[in-house]
């Protein structure tokens, strides 16, 4: 029986975090683990880990070692202590940038490569014609949005949380722009149902 329990309202935040870890590709465990850690009020050892989440210290070792390798924990020594202590970022921005990284490297990245790949090569038929004109297109929005984070990226995290405040209003700015212009992105055609 672990002497330390977590309050309800932690253990409701862990549980959910873990559930959700599960549908973004992550161990449902590794979740609880950085979910403990990051709402944790001071850096946390293994042992206290496994206590509180219940689990074995080999699961606890193994989630560690993972979450090390996402860049989502940093790793900590206490004078006069020879175990190790984890924490998370406290900047929560700073989470999302190395998240979005380690997606981009790991996800995005190798699917860039095959689409480079894919439109180096010489069509053979009109069906390859097509799908090599679908891929590009894949490959450009990607490429854009690539470039576009980018950039996001090199923001102050200040700026970047007062640009995603304005997402309606420059939908707005921007459909004023092509009013005064003239010049709204062009619709594709859907082709005509037979």
């Amino acid at each position: 029986m672990p002497t330390a329990t977590l309050p309800p309202l932690s253990r409701q935040f862990v549980a959910h975090f873990g559930e959700m870890g599960s549908k973004w590709g992550i161990n449902r465990t590794v979740g609880q683990i950085y979910a403990l850690i990051f709402i944790s009020e001071h850096a946390l050892n293994a042992d206290e880990i496994a206590e509180l989440l219940e689990f074995s210290r080999s699961n606890v070792s193994m989630g560690l070692k993972e979450l090390q390798a996402w860049r989502l924990v940093h790793l900590r020594h206490h004078p006069g202590d020879r175990r190790e202590y984890f924490e998370a970022p406290a900047d929560v921005w700073e989470i999302f940038r190395v998240l979005a990284e380690e997606r981009r490297r790991r996800e995005i990245e190798p699917t860039l490569s095959m689409l480079r790949s894919a439109l180096l090569e010489s069509p053979a038929s009109d069906a390859e014609r097509h799908a090599q004109e679908r891929m590009r297109e894949m490959h450009d929005l990607i490429d854009r949005l690539m470039k576009w984070f980018d950039d996001v990226q090199r923001l102050a995290p200040e700026t970047a949380m007062q640009l995603m405040g304005m997402g309606a209003t420059v939908t707005k700015v921007l459909s004023l722009k092509d009013r005064i212009t003239g010049s709204a992105p062009k619709k594709k055609k859907k082709p005509a149902a037979g």
